[in-house]
C-alpha cells in the first residue's frame, strides 16, 4: 500500500470534517459550559442576597434612626404621666428596637446612644422606686400572664444591654465619667431587676409571683443566651490588679468603680445562689459558665476589692462550681479551650492556660492565708475532698495541655529543678510569677497538714462505720491517695513553670512536714510488699555494740522468695541479717561481712519481685506514688545528716532504707531492660536521683550488704566487651539521653553501674582502654614502643620540671608511649635502656614528688586522712592552676598505662572529678573541727542570733585574711533560727565544692585528655582511688605466686625460691605491703589480681660467692635483696635459710632503699 505524499490533504471515509474535534474535548467543552451556568446562576443569587440584606440594613437603620429621633422628642415633652404601662409600651418598645441595632453604637451616634440610655434607666428605676403601683414597672411582674411575659421579655433585653455596657466600660481606658456613671446606672438597674425585695409596692399575696418572675429572669442571666458572663469576664478582665488600679487610676470616682464591679459580682453570684436554694431550671448551666468564663481569668482574686473576695469564696458558692467541675469536666474544659482560641486569636496571651488559671483561683478562693506568718486554713465549711478532687482534675487537664503543646515538647527533656518554658520574654516571666503566688498557700505546710488530718480523721470514721452496721455513709471521705495525687500534680506543674526555683519550694514544704514521708513510704510499703510485710517489724540493731562479721550473713536462707508468701520469706531474710548481729554495729558493715552473703538466695531476696516489671506495668497509684516519695525524699537526702541518718535513724529506720533501696534498685534496673519509654523519663529521672543519693551515703558509710546493689542484674549482665562498646557508642552518639535509641545496657551502665560488681567494672575500664588503643592504632598513631614514641631526658634532681616542660604540651598525644632518659645528678646519662620500666619508674617518681605535701600543690586532707586535696594556696604558686592540670594528665597516663600510684585522694575531691556534689557529711574528712561545729549549730535549739553569725566566711591564704560572702550581700544578712540550715550548708557548699571547684576543674582537664570522663563514671569516690592505686592493703600470696616470673637461673622448683614463698607467707600483711612496695614502688595489689600487674613480678637469681670455710660451717650470704621497682623484679640472693632470708628481707624493705643495696 503506498503512502500519500507529504502535505497530501487526508480524507475521513466516514465522512466527517478535519475540523472536527474529539468525543474527550467535546464532553470537557460541554463540562466547562454547564459550570459557567451554574456559576452565573450563583453569583446572581448571591448578589439578590446581598442587595436584600443590604436594602433591609438601610431600612432598618432608617426606621430605627426615625424611632430614636422621635423617642427623644417623646422623653423631653414636659408633664408625662410616667404609669408602667406608658413606660413599657411607648418608651421601653421602641427604646430596646433602635438600641439594639449596630447603627446605634457607631462613632457618630455613640453620645447620642448614651445620652438616651442614661434617660431611659433613670426612668426605669424610679419607676421601679415609685410607691404607686400604676407607675410602678415591676408591678407587671405579679400581672396577669401577659402582662408577665411582657415584662420578662423586657427586663431580659435591659439585663442584656446592661451586660453589654459592663464589657464596653473600660476604667483604665475611660477619659471622662460619662461612661462608668453610665455603667453604674445599668449595674443598679440590673440588680434592681433581680431583687423583688427592693420593688416597692408588692402586696405579700404577690411575692410568690414576684419570686417567679426573678428567678426566671435570673435562670435566664445564668443561661450562655444571655451573655453575661461573657460581659463580665470581659469588664473585669480590663480591671487589673486592685492595687495597682487605685494607684494608676485616679480619674475614676474610687465609689463608682466599686459600686460596678460589686453590682456585677453579685449579678453574677444570683444564678449560683438561686442553684442552691433549690429554685430554678437549670441547676448546672449558670455553674458551667461560671466556671469556664469567670474563674479562668487570670489573677481573678487580686483583680477584684478585697471586700467582695468573702461573696465569691463562700462554700455556696465554690462547692457548687467544684461539684459541676466533676460532673461535667469534658464539657467545661472543651469549653474552654474554644474560649482560648477565640481570645488568643484576638490577640489575647497564652503562656498560660485557662485551665492554669483556674487552677490558681480555685486554690486561692478555696483558702485563707499569711504569707508572713505560713500559716492558714480552708475556707469555712468547704468539703476538702471535693476541693482536692477538683484541683486534681485540673491539674490533670493542666499537665495534658502541656504534654500536647508542641512548643513546650522540648523542655520534658530538661532536668525537674528546671522551667518548663525557657524566659524569652518578660511579659511572659510576669504572667508564670503571677501564676505561681495563686499556688503559695499549696507551699505551706498548714495545707498539707490539714490534709493529712482529715485523711486520719475518714480512714478513723470509716473503721467506726464498718463496726457500726445502722451507719451508711455516701460521701466519699479524702483517702492518702488523693493527697498524694495531689501534690503528685503539684511537683509536676512547679518544675515545669516556677520560673524561679522549679519545684524548690514544694519539696521543701513537702521534706520536712512531720510524718508525711513515714505515711507516704507506709502506703507505698504495702503497695509492694502486701500488708502482712507492712505489718512485719524488723528486729531492733544495737548501734552502739562493736563490729562484727557475722552482723549480714544470708548464707543460712533455706527459704526462697515467693510473692504469694512474702511476710514468712522477708521475715526469714531480715532475721538471718539481723538475728546473729547482736554485736554487730549497723552502720558499719564491713566489705568481708557483705562479701560472706553473696549468694543466689541473697541476690534472689534483694530483687523485689512487685518491681521487676518496670515503669510501664505499675499502675497509675503506684507511679505517683513512687514519684512524689523519691522526688521528696531525695530532696530531704541532700540536707539529711549522718547523725540523723544512722544514729537518730529519722525518718527512716536502717531496715527501711535498706527496702526503699532495694525496692528502687530494682525498679530502675528493671525500667531500663524492659526498655521504658520517654512517658515514664519524670518518674526515671526522680527515682535514679533517689537512688543514687543513697547508694553516695552508702558507699561513705555501708548500710546495706553488697547483694542488695547487685541483686536486680544476676542473671541480665550481658559479657563486659559488649557492655563496654555499647557504653561508648551511646557517649558518642547520644550524650547524656537515655531515651533516644541508647542500647538498654549503655543506659544501666550510665545511671546505675553499681549493678555490676566492682570487678567487671574495672574489665569493662580496661575495654574502654583497649578499645581506644585499637582506635589509634587504625589512625596510625604510635601506641607502643619502637620508632615514634615520645623522648623525653629528666633529670632526676629535676623531675617535676622536666616532666611539666616535655610533657604538659602533649595533651591527649600523651596517650602514646613515652622513652625515658634520665641524666643522674652529677649531669651524666644514665645507663639502660627503657622498655616501659624507666617510663613506670618516670611517673611513679614525678608523682611522688609532686604530690608530695612539702611541693605545695598538694596537701593532705586532715591530719587523721593521709588522702591527698589541692592545696589552697596552690593559687599563689607560678602556674599553679597549670600544674595541677598537668598532673592530671599524669593521672591519667598511670590509669591508662595501668600503673599503680601509691597515694590517693580525698573523696571530695574525687567527687568533682567524677561530676558529682558533695555534701555536708563529707565535710568531716577535710575539717573535723569546723563539721563538729555546725552539726552544734544546726542541732541548736537556742536562739542562734545570739551567736552573732553572718553569711560570711573568713579564711588565711598567703598572710591575708579573706572574707567570702556566702551570698550575695551575706555581711548584712544574719545567722538566725529560721536560716541557720541554710548557712550551715552554705559553709559546707562553699568549702566542699565552690572552693576546691577551680582545682578539680583544671585537674579533670588534665584527665580527661586520656581518660574519657565517661569511663570514670562507673565508679564512686572510693572505687576510684582504688582503680589508682590498687585494692585492699594485703594481697593474695598465692595469686602472687602463680603470676611470677623466675630469671637468672631461678626455677619455680629452687631452694631459695621455696623459701621465700614460706617467708612470705608468714609475713604479716603490713609487711607483705612493704614487700611489694618495694619491688612494685606500690604498696596494693593489682585490682584484678597479679596477671594485670605491668611488667609482671619477677624474681631475678644473683649469684653470690662463699668462702668453703664458710660453706662448711654453715654460713648463709650476707647479701641484702634489692630491687628494680621500674621492672617491679626483686633481685635475691641465693640464701640456703629462711630465717637469713626473712632478716635480710626484713632490713630491706624497712630500709626504704632500692637499688642502693644492689
Amino acid at each position: 500500500m503506498s503512502v500519500p505524499p507529504a502535505g497530501h490533504r487526508q480524507v475521513s471515509l466516514r465522512g466527517s470534517s478535519t475540523r472536527e474535534i474529539s468525543r474527550d474535548a467535546l464532553l470537557q467543552k460541554v463540562s466547562e459550559e454547564r459550570q459557567l451556568r451554574s456559576h452565573l446562576r450563583r453569583a446572581a443569587a448571591a448578589a439578590l442576597s446581598i442587595q436584600r440584606v443590604w436594602r433591609r440594613y438601610l431600612v432598618v437603620r432608617v426606621v430605627s434612626e426615625q424611632l430614636h429621633e422621635e423617642w427623644e422628642v417623646l422623653i423631653n415633652q414636659p408633664d408625662i404621666n410616667l404609669t408602667k404601662q406608658w413606660i413599657s409600651s411607648m418608651m421601653l418598645r421602641p427604646f430596646l428596637f433602635f438600641i439594639t441595632q449596630p447603627s446605634s453604637w457607631y462613632k457618630g451616634q455613640e453620645d447620642k446612644t448614651l445620652k438616651s440610655i442614661s434617660a431611659c434607666f433613670k426612668i426605669i428605676l424610679n419607676s421601679i422606686n415609685s410607691k404607686d403601683a400604676s407607675k410602678n414597672l415591676c408591678s407587671f411582674a405579679v400581672g396577669t400572664p401577659e402582662e408577665r411575659s411582657i415584662w420578662l421579655y423586657q427586663a431580659k433585653k435591659l439585663i442584656s444591654l446592661c451586660s453589654f455596657l459592663l464589657a464596653r466600660c473600660n476604667h483604665s481606658c475611660c477619659k471622662d465619667g460619662n461612661m462608668v456613671q453610665i455603667t453604674a446606672t445599668a449595674m443598679r438597674l440590673a440588680v434592681s431587676l433581680t431583687d423583688c425585695k427592693t420593688w416597692e409596692k408588692i402586696k405579700s399575696g404577690d411575692t410568690r409571683a414576684a419570686d417567679a418572675s426573678v428567678e426566671s429572669l435570673i435562670e435566664f442571666i445564668g443561661a450562655s443566651q444571655s451573655g453575661t458572663y461573657s460581659c463580665l469576664r470581659r469588664y473585669i478582665a480590663h480591671l487589673g490588679s486592685h492595687a495597682s488600679l487605685e494607684k494608676k487610676n485616679s480619674s475614676t470616682p474610687a465609689n463608682d468603680q466599686f459600686l460596678i464591679t460589686a453590682s456585677a459580682v453579685t449579678i453574677a453570684l444570683r444564678p449560683l445562689h438561686s442553684m442552691r436554694a433549690g429554685r430554678g431550671a437549670d441547676q448546672n448551666g449558670a455553674s458551667k459558665e461560671y466556671f469556664a468564663l469567670i474563674l479562668t481569668i487570670p489573677d481573678l482574686c487580686k483583680r477584684l476589692p478585697p471586700l467582695l473576695l468573702p461573696a465569691i469564696k463562700h462554700t455556696s458558692i465554690l462547692q457548687p462550681s467544684l461539684d459541676i467541675l466533676l460532673i461535667s469536666k469534658d464539657k467545661i474544659f472543651e469549653e474552654i479551650t474554644k474560649l482560648e482560641k477565640s481570645e488568643v486569636s484576638s490577640g489575647g496571651s497564652s503562656t498560660i492556660p485557662y485551665c492554669g488559671w483556674a487552677l490558681g483561683n480555685l486554690v486561692t478562693l478555696s483558702t485563707e492565708h499569711d504569707d508572713l506568718s505560713n500559716s492558714g486554713g480552708f475556707v469555712q465549711g468547704l468539703d476538702c475532698c471535693l476541693y482536692v478532687d477538683a484541683i486534681n482534675c485540673v491539674s490533670q487537664s493542666l499537665l495534658k495541655f502541656f504534654e500536647e503543646s508542641k512548643e513546650m515538647l522540648h523542655s520534658f527533656d530538661d532536668s525537674a529543678d528546671t522551667s518548663f518554658i525557657k524566659e524569652n520574654d518578660t511579659s511572659d516571666s510576669y504572667s508564670r510569677t503571677l501564676f505561681m503566688d495563686l499556688l503559695k498557700p499549696i507551699c505551706q505546710q498548714w495545707h498539707l497538714r490539714k490534709l493529712l488530718v482529715l485523711t486520719k480523721e475518714d480512714a478513723m470514721c470509716k473503721r467506726q462505720n464498718n463496726h457500726d452496721s445502722d451507719t451508711e455513709t455516701h460521701a466519699r471521705s479524702l483517702k492518702l491517695l488523693d493527697v498524694v495525687c495531689f501534690y503528685y500534680h503539684m511537683l509536676r506543674i512547679f518544675s515545669l513553670l516556677n520560673p524561679s526555683f522549679g519545684s524548690l519550694p514544694i519539696l521543701n514544704m513537702l521534706s520536712f512536714t512531720p510524718g508525711f514521708l513515714v505515711d507516704l513510704w507506709g502506703a507505698l510499703e504495702i503497695s509492694i510488699f502486701g500488708h502482712a510485710m507492712h505489718k512485719l517489724q524488723e528486729p531492733k540493731h544495737d548501734t552502739e555494740s562493736a563490729p562484727s562479721s557475722s552482723g549480714e550473713q544470708i548464707s543460712s536462707m533455706t527459704q526462697r522468695r515467693n510473692f504469694k508468701d512474702t511476710s514468712n520469706k522477708w521475715s526469714n531474710v531480715f532475721q538471718k541479717i539481723t538475728g546473729k548481729s547482736n554485736d554487730a554495729e549497723d552502720t558499719n558493715l564491713v566489705d568481708s561481712s557483705l562479701n560472706s552473703e553473696q549468694n543466689g538466695e541473697a541476690l534472689i531476696l534483694w530483687d523485689i519481685e512487685a518491681m521487676r516489671q518496670g515503669s510501664e506495668c505499675i499502675g497509675k497509684d503506684l507511679m505517683q506514688m513512687l514519684y512524689l516519695f523519691c522526688a521528696t525524699y531525695g530532696h530531704l537526702l541532700l540536707v539529711l545528716d549522718d547523725i540523723e541518718f544512722y544514729e537518730k535513724q529519722v525518718p527512716f529506720t536502717l531496715e527501711q532504707q535498706r527496702k526503699i533501696a532495694s525496692s528502687l534498685n530494682t525498679f530502675v534496673y528493671s525500667t531500663f531492660i524492659q526498655n521504658g519509654g520517654s512517658s515514664s523519663k519524670p518518674l526515671i529521672d526522680v527515682t535514679v536521683r533517689c537512688l543514687n543519693l543513697l547508694y553516695e551515703r552508702d558507699s561513705r558509710h555501708k548500710f546495706c550488704p553488697i547483694s542488695l546493689w547487685l541483686a536486680p542484674a544476676r542473671n541480665g549482665r550481658i559479657p563486659i566487651a559488649a557492655a563496654a562498646r555499647a557504653h561508648e557508642a551511646a557517649f558518642a552518639a547520644l550524650p547524656g539521653n537515655i531515651f533516644s535509641g541508647i542500647p538498654i545496657q549503655s543506659s544501666v551502665l550510665t545511671t546505675i553501674p553499681h549493678v555490676y560488681p566492682f570487678e567487671e567494672r574495672v574489665q569493662m575500664f580496661r575495654e574502654f582502654i583497649e578499645l581506644d588503643k585499637a582506635s589509634r592504632r587504625v589512625t596510625g598513631e604510635v601506641s607502643g614502643p619502637g620508632p615514634g614514641s615520645i623522648e623525653i631526658v629528666i633529670r632526676r634532681g629535676h623531675i617535676v620540671e622536666d616532666g611539666y616542660r616535655q610533657l604538659n604540651c602533649l595533651g591527649s598525644k600523651l596517650k602514646s608511649c613515652i622513652h625515658v632518659s634520665f641524666v643522674s645528678e652529677c649531669g651524666l646519662p644514665e645507663a639502660g635502656l627503657d622498655y616501659g620500666g624507666l617510663s613506670k619508674e618516670f611517673l611513679t617518681d614525678l608523682s611522688k614528688a609532686a604530690f608530695s605535701p612539702e611541693y605545695g600543690l598538694f596537701s593532705q586532707a586532715s591530719a587523721a586522712d593521709s588522702s591527698l586535696i589541692p592545696s589552697n594556696s596552690a593559687k599563689l604558686l607560678d602556674n599553679g592552676i597549670d600544674m595541677i592540670e598537668f598532673l592530671g594528665r599524669v593521672v591519667g597516663k598511670a590509669l591508662y598505662e595501668g600503673i599503680l600510684l601509691d597515694y590517693c585522694f580525698s573523696p571530695v575531691f574525687v567527687q568533682k572529678l567524677l561530676g558529682r556534689y558533695s555534701f555536708l557529711d563529707e565535710l568531716s574528712t577535710l575539717d573535723s573541727e569546723l563539721y563538729r561545729s555546725l552539726m552544734q549549730l544546726k542541732h541548736y535549739e537556742g536562739d542562734v542570733e545570739d551567736l552573732c553569725l553572718d553569711f560570711t566566711l573568713t579564711e588565711e591564704l598567703g598572710g591575708r585574711r579573706i572574707i567570702h560572702e556566702l551570698r550575695p550581700g551575706g555581711k548584712n544578712i544574719s545567722v538566725t533560727n529560721e536560716n541557720k540550715l541554710h548557712y550551715v550548708h552554705a559553709i559546707a557548699d562553699y568549702k566542699l565544692n565552690r572552693q576546691i571547684l577551680p582545682f578539680a576543674n583544671a585537674f579533670c582537664r588534665g584527665l580527661s585528655d586520656l581518660i574519657s570522663p565517661s569511663w570514670l563514671r562507673l565508679f564512686n569516690a572510693n572505687e576510684f582511688n582504688q582503680l589508682l592505686s590498687g585494692g585492699l592493703q594485703d594481697f593474695d600470696v598465692d595469686d602472687l605466686q602463680n603470676n611470677t616470673k623466675y630469671t637468672g637461673g631461678y626455677t619455680e622448683s629452687s631452694r631459695t625460691v621455696k623459701l621465700f614463698w614460706e617467708v612470705i607467707k608468714g609475713f604479716k600483711p603490713t609487711e607483705r605491703c612493704m614487700l611489694l612496695k618495694f619491688v612494685t614502688s606500690c604498696s596494693r595489689a593489682p585490682l584484678l589480681g597479679f596477671k594485670y600487674l605491668q611488667p609482671s613480678f619477677t624474681v631475678h637469681k644473683v649469684p653470690c660467692d662463699v668462702t668453703l670455710w664458710a660453706t662448711i660451717g654453715g654460713q648463709d650470704v650476707d647479701r641484702l635483696p634489692s630491687a628494680s621497682t621500674c621492672y617491679n623484679t626483686l633481685k635475691l640472693p641465693t640464701y640456703k635459710r629462711s630465717s637469713t632470708l626473712r632478716s635480710k628481707l626484713l632490713y630491706a624493705i624497712s630500709s626504704n632503699t632500692g637499688f642502693e643495696l644492689s
